[in-house]
């Protein structure tokens, strides 16, 4: 009987356990970086905060609930299984976050995730943001498919993705549950080799550092 070779891993099982979670330069003297401890009021601010509240699942009540949640999103990343930064200005505190949840090293995909809160509203930062995260998960962490899903009553989220560079692939009927009931839900996604990928070149100043 000849046995058939399995399909290999898209990025080898450790590529990011191995690793400290980069810092990723944005343009306009933005940043995105690990969480912090001390960012649990970022997380308590957005868990009060309206237009987050409403597209995000996001419960936290008490700084106390932040903490650990920030907690797990550095258990996530050495279990590799998740990869969440904050969005801030270089010694400032967080006032957005964006990264990679349901990441699948051995099938080569993740879905991104990502919210502000008002100060950081209005000037093209989600755009910058998940441009760079996209970056990093195609050409620094090595996946090959990432999802951006939104509701369809979040028409903001549509732009992002379009300027982002993710393509409407469809809908997906009564797809999330949120508070005011399901919600069909956009997909968006971008592969590798895709030519929207790399909409800025690298630029001086860029703290990022290659897994």
């Amino acid at each position: 009987m000849i046995s058939s070779s399995p399909i290999p891993h898209v990025v080898p099982a450790g590529r990011m356990a191995r690793s400290e979670q980069p810092v990723l330069a944005l343009p306009d003297g933005w940043e995105l970086r690990p969480w912090h401890e001390d960012d649990a009021d970022a997380l308590c601010a957005a868990g009060r905060d309206r237009a987050v509240h409403l597209w995000n699942r996001l419960p936290v009540n008490s700084p106390d609930e932040a903490r650990r949640r920030i907690e797990r999103m550095h258990r996530r990343w050495q279990a590799e299984v998740g990869a969440i930064w904050a969005i801030a200005r270089p010694g400032g505190q967080a006032l957005g976050l964006i990264g990679w949840n349901d990441v699948d090293l051995r099938g080569g995909s993740a879905e991104i995730v990502y919210w502000l809160l008002p100060a950081a509203r209005g000037a093209g930062v989600a755009v910058e943001a998940t441009r760079r995260v996209s970056r990093w998960a195609l050409d620094d962490l090595g996946l090959h498919r990432l999802r951006l899903c939104h509701s369809v009553a979040n028409p903001a989220s549509c732009r992002v993705a379009d300027k982002a560079g993710y393509s409407l692939e469809g809908t997906m009927r009564s797809a999330l549950l949120h508070a005011d009931g399901w919600h069909d839900q956009h997909l968006h996604a971008q592969v590798r080799g895709d030519a929207l990928v790399r909409p800025r070149p690298r630029f001086e100043g860029d703290v990022s550092r290659p897994l």
